[in-house]
């Protein structure tokens, strides 16, 4: 087996989720992964192929789903096994705060002459933190650290003089800490994400393990897939970390980088050969000009593709632009966040204004000319929302409801801001501007509260309007009312909103029982309550199942065809 010179690690939210006792709540129910959050950026795979490429050797590993498949995993002593003098740790999102580090313990628990790299949003935004952590040699900062890293790996390697690494931030022989030039902010992406879910499948050849690589549970039954069409973003969600006004914070990026419609095409058609599964276009392909928009468009009627392709809308999309996609892709999916019913709720959180009117007419062109899906997301815990506005946007889906006559390809969802704001977001950087009031601001802080055993103390803000404690019950109330909504209009099945609310409603109580135990320092009784928690998490929210597009057994049988051609060629061609 070829050595490994770089070896990029997933781990879970928290280690050992298996043995810390936690009510999740609903934090991960408008997500494809659980609330171990064992997705791993896309970035690992785009990282793993540009260094592929310049004739380095990468393996991704994701800790944290083999933790969830396999009770008896031991990720000591699989972590123990491998070999590289060079593990790359991802803390992108804040959720992994806790799982990061303790990796990179066990990381330097077995392979002290390892070095260990931390690449990812909120290791950018936390770079100071973390470099101090004794586990951390370095941290790569940045949107777009391929080339970076291909420079780092190239002196590392050879032990070279690294104060010229742009980005890198790092400890030298004697603990001391250097902090490079953010000098890389590529404009142009086109170098990148050229064909990364194939250097994927070359991986699982070549370490004959594809259990590492699974994105998701639950992917290989829904292989879903993303094609990125852009770094940044021009508009100014005060939430999101990707904001136009935010990336400069952490990132350094003044100005958005977006992918060519043929990059874009290409990409697409990459994941067409390996899988039949939907694909999701992450951004809005209008963001760039319809210029581009209509080209892509063009491309992907032209070549035929095959796989659903799901679509973003972040203004109202005309019925024009709508027809354009029905003939390009027939049965496209399309969703969009207005975040909340409330026009002036809605205009200082998105940084951008459009009216419900708008919103439907999308809506109903889409349905008419043949969308499979159309995904209207509502979120809880936005600037000027308090508990009324939440239960007013809940009487909103019901007007959608009523309008398009309960059609079962509207899919209405209401969700959270959960656990964390995202650091380096405009509420988390400026929370007084708009109202908000930081619980956790530290990375340390971050991570203590990931173990705390309910998703009700994790959350790290709470606004003007609505306390923790409300923020808690608006949400278990709105997601409720919501579930009784699609049953009685025939969105869902009656047992199945049925066993939604009992959740709710024993989730409530036990939130109630933590509290108490908590207040009174009665850790071991917290720990006694393992099983009722247990029971709550397991439960499969109804928004997880509308979340999936059916695929048709052929579809399915057409990508595991493919799979199984891919992983069981003759041995001499692994490694190769």
């Amino acid at each position: 087996m070829a050595k490994t010179d770089l070896i990029l690690l997933h781990a879970p939210h928290v280690y050992d989720f298996r043995k810390i006792p936690q009510l999740y709540g609903p934090v991960s129910d408008l997500v494809l992964s659980t609330p171990i959050f064992e997705m791993y950026p896309v970035g690992l795979s785009s990282i793993s192929e540009y260094l592929e490429k310049n004739g380095f050797r990468t393996r991704i590993v994701n800790i944290a789903w083999r933790m969830l498949r396999d009770a008896r995993f031991d990720a000591e002593a699989f972590i123990k096994k491998l070999e590289a003098p060079l593990f790359g740790i991802d803390l992108h999102w804040m959720v992994h705060a806790h799982g990061s580090i303790e990796i990179a313990k066990i990381v330097r628990k077995y392979h002290p002459k390892s070095k260990i790299i931390f690449g990812g949003y909120s290791s950018s935004r936390f770079y100071k933190e973390l470099i101090r952590y004794p586990e951390v040699d370095f941290v790569m900062r940045g949107d777009s650290t391929e080339e970076p890293l291909r420079q780092f790996m190239q002196l590392f390697m050879q032990a070279g003089d690294l104060s010229a690494v742009p980005n890198l931030v790092w400890k030298d022989s004697g603990g001391s800490i250097h902090e490079n030039d953010f000098s890389y902010v590529p404009t142009s992406i086109s170098h990148v994400m050229g064909n990364h879910y194939a250097t994927v499948v070359r991986q699982v050849l070549r370490y004959r393990d594809f259990t590492s690589v699974v994105p998701f549970k639950g992917w290989l039954k829904y292989p879903v897939t993303a094609v990125f069409t852009g770094r940044g973003c021009k508009y100014n969600c005060i939430f999101c970390s990707g904001a136009r006004d935010a990336m400069p914070i952490f990132a350094n990026r003044y100005k958005p980088a977006y992918r060519s419609a043929d990059d874009i095409f290409k990409d697409i058609k990459n994941i067409s050969n390996i899988t039949k599964g939907p694909i999701l276009l992450v951004g809005d392909i209008r963001e760039n000009g319809d210029e581009r928009a209509y080209k892509l468009l063009s491309l992907i009627r032209e070549h035929r593709v095959k796989n659903t392709l799901m679509f973003e809308a972040f203004n109202p999309i005309k019925p024009d632009f709508i027809k354009e996609l029905a003939q390009a892709t027939p049965g496209f999916s399309l969703d969009m966040s207005p975040e909340s019913h409330d026009p002036e709720v809605r205009e200082v959180s998105l940084g951008r204004s459009f009216t419900n009117e708008a919103m439907e007419d999308m809506i109903a062109a889409a349905l008419e000319n043949g969308a499979s899906r159309v995904e209207i997301f509502f979120m809880i815990g936005l600037h000027k929302q308090d508990t009324k506005s939440v239960l007013d946007t809940v009487d909103y889906c019901e007007h959608l409801l009523q309008r398009f006559k309960a059609d079962k390809r509207l899919f209405l969802f209401m969700g959270h801001q959960a656990p964390f704001m995202a650091p380096g977001s405009l509420a988390f950087e400026y929370p007084e501007r708009y109202g908000f009031k930081l619980l956790h601001k530290t990375l340390e802080e971050h991570r203590q509260a990931l173990t705390l055993p309910s998703w009700k103390f994790s959350l790290n803000y709470e606004t003007q309007w609505l306390s923790r404690d409300e923020i808690t019950d608006v949400t278990y109330e709105s997601i409720a009312r919501l579930t009784k909504l699609k049953a009685k209009y025939g969105q869902i099945p009656q047992a199945l909103a049925d066993r939604q609310i009992e959740r709710i409603e024993s989730a409530k109580i036990l939130e109630a029982k933590i509290e108490e135990l908590l207040k009174a320092g009665k850790q071991d009784e917290i720990a006694a309550l393992r099983p009722e928690m247990d029971k709550i998490n397991g439960f499969t929210a109804s928004e997880r199942l509308e979340l999936e597009i059916p695929l048709g057994s052929m579809v399915r049988l057409r990508y595991f065809s493919a799979l199984r051609n891919l992983l069981f060629k003759p041995k001499k061609q692994i490694g190769s």
